[in-house]
């Protein structure tokens, strides 16, 4: 009975941590999206979906999310490669790539802000070279596209290195054998890396692909220090509702969306990237 019943024990922590921390308020979640005064309503998605900003922050998220993901996984597979071929100094090159982990989100946003600023670094240095005569506001309220590009360069700064670490440790479960034996027959290094790496990379793809996605529908701190509400996100539209507006129903139907667009998209990416059992390593 004691062995038997071992494995159930082994997965009673991670059981009781997923019903506690996620099922129980995603429960309370799912029940303030269709409720309204103790009754059963869609009034909440119809509020957030006739908002004026609700247009307009599902496209941003929708954008940031379709242009940071796709240079971040260029970046992260170039930095895995460099790191991987490294004989010596790898350590070092790894843990320089993956200073930005240690910063939190607002953390990251304020950095950014300090250099966009008025009196950030930018302005100093365009100052000091004589490009400008006074301040430029990159971050006014009318300076919507730069505000946009200052979260971009942000975001590909803070968070390609989840990605790049999780590339690394697939890449060091390739045998080396494969990229011997291509070598001998004459492969160049980048046939190598399209025959050989990519396909035995999509497990480790997979979950960076996914969780990078999943985290850039969250996207809030960095938003917020450098754009405020001059650019509304939905999980920014979010907090609005629930601590500015103070109607955490519509605030809820907020988060049963950005839920339900991370759980599509995790599917998909499952099914596009799905790698066959005779395949694996």
């Amino acid at each position: 009975m004691h062995g038997k019943a071992l494995p159930y024990l082994l997965l009673m922590p991670a059981t009781l941590f997923l019903c506690v921390f996620f099922l129980y308020p995603f429960a309370l979640v799912a029940f303030e999206a269709f409720t309204r005064d103790g009754g059963f309503t869609l009034d909440n998605f119809r509020t957030m979906t006739g908002n004026w900003k609700f247009p307009v922050a599902f496209w941003n998220t929708i954008l940031l999310a379709a242009i940071v993901v796709p240079i971040q996984l260029v970046m992260a597979l170039l930095m895995a490669t460099v790191v991987s071929r490294l004989e010596t100094g790898r350590g070092a090159a790894l843990y320089i790539f993956a200073i930005p982990l240690g910063i939190s989100d607002l953390a990251a946003g304020l950095i950014w802000l300090a250099i966009f600023d008025q009196s950030g670094f930018l302005n100093t240095l365009l100052s000091n070279l004589g490009l400008v005569d006074r301040p430029v506001m990159f971050l006014g309220y009318q300076s919507k596209l730069t505000i946009f590009v200052a979260v971009i360069l942000a975001e590909i700064w803070r968070a390609t290195a989840i990605m790049m670490v999780i590339l690394v440790a697939g890449m060091g479960l390739i045998p080396r054998e494969y990229h011997e034996a291509a070598e001998v027959f004459g492969a160049s290094p980048w046939k190598r890396f399209v025959k050989i790496t990519l396909p035995l990379l999509r497990p480790s793809l997979q979950t960076a692909i996914i969780l990078r996605v999943i985290l850039a529908f969250e996207v809030f701190a960095v938003v917020a220090a450098l754009g405020g509400t001059n650019l509304p996100v939905l999980m920014g539209e979010t907090y609005n509702w629930q601590f500015s507006l103070q109607d955490r129903n519509v605030a809820a139907a907020f988060a049963l969306l950005i839920l339900a667009i991370s759980v599509g998209l995790t599917l998909f990416f499952l099914r596009v990237l799905r790698v066959p059992k005779e395949a694996r390593i």
